[in-house]
């Protein structure tokens, strides 16, 4: 029979990481962490819902987050989410995301549609995306996104 152990110091419960804000190393903050999400087999973190007010949750899978300190969740690197918005390389506005496009497999972003607040949308690919921070920026110049479809 096995004898009881006391609890190792860097083990805690999930439920201490409830509500805690998360922040990008740029210090944007994007919300609040809403449920940890551990893989059944392996038992490791798999990922963590944010909750960023007005019934806006997302996912952030694992290889976002950096650490936890006793207040925050630290990202390793900035999301990309909808109704952010987009810059060309010289930091003209060209609109907003209006939707994720992912694989339905991997849940990987595969593309950005981006809205100029009329009736235009543009497909971007992932790949045409410089930077991600309070702003997406573009490797794309504002003529060059004009020509997308």
């Amino acid at each position: 029979m096995a004898a009881l152990e006391e609890i190792p110091e860097n083990l805690c419960t999930a439920d201490t990481f409830t509500g805690k804000r998360v922040v990008d190393r740029e210090g944007i903050k994007y919300g609040e962490v809403k449920h940890i999400h551990i893989n059944s087999t392996t038992l490791a973190v798999s990922g963590v819902t944010i909750h960023q007010g007005f019934h806006k949750d997302y996912y952030l899978p694992s290889e976002y987050i950096d650490h936890f300190t006793d207040e925050t969740l630290l990202l390793s690197r900035s999301p990309v989410r909808a109704n952010v918005q987009v810059v060309d390389i010289d930091g003209h506005k060209l609109g907003k995301i209006k939707r994720l496009v992912k694989d339905p497999q991997t849940s990987e972003l595969n593309s950005i549609e981006v809205s100029d607040g009329l009736l235009h949308t543009r497909i971007v690919v992932k790949s045409d995306i410089w930077g991600v921070g309070d702003k997406v920026t573009l490797k794309l110049t504002k003529d060059q996104f004009k020509n997308l479809h």
